[in-house]
């Protein structure tokens, strides 16, 4: 397996570093493994009365969160595969609120959204694994910011656990 060394501040923005950091030293493809395994069995533990509760007002449902979750894993592993192919097209960024207001997270079970970030992280892994050393330090611009396609590896961890950390203090689920 492909070691994944922690990217350094240089190789990503500011806002990112919070993602990074909740990672933390671990390898990460391990860490996505156990985190996607993880995860799966805590999303079967919630109720179904809690899939369209909000924890206040204007804010998303559990299930729009997991909706932004998939999404976000979507984003981040497009980003991976152009920037480790050295395409140096930049990437715009995307509206997260736009994104949840035009899906219908809402109208699913839990089970396919579960089964729909389970299936994209497997292959996410598998693309992170294929990649060389060298690709990982490849950069590319998405969203008027600079990121090397490691720090992306991270961010995608990251960003899950900072939902689910918000899923288990905001939404008590």
């Amino acid at each position: 397996m492909n070691k994944i060394g922690k990217p350094k501040p240089e190789e990503y923005a500011n806002f990112y570093r919070g993602y990074i950091e909740l990672v933390g030293e671990k390898d990460v493809i391990e860490y996505l493994s156990n985190q996607s395994d993880s995860f799966s069995g805590y999303l079967e533990k919630i109720p179904k009365e809690k899939v369209d509760f909000a924890y206040d007002e204007g804010k998303w449902t559990v299930a729009q969160v997991l909706g932004h979750i998939i999404d976000v894993e979507r984003v981040m592993s497009y980003r991976i595969l152009r920037f480790s192919r050295q395409d140096k097209t930049p990437i715009p960024g995307f509206d997260q609120n736009t994104y949840v207001e035009n899906s219908f997270f809402g109208a699913r079970s839990i089970k396919s959204l579960s089964a729909e970030l389970l299936g994209l992280r497997t292959a996410n892994i598998e693309l992170i694994k294929s990649l060389t050393e060298e690709q990982t330090k490849y950069t590319g611009q998405s969203n008027e910011v600079i990121l090397s396609v490691r720090a992306l590896v991270y961010i995608l961890g990251g960003h899950l656990a900072h939902h689910w950390n918000i899923l288990k203090e905001r939404y008590k689920v």
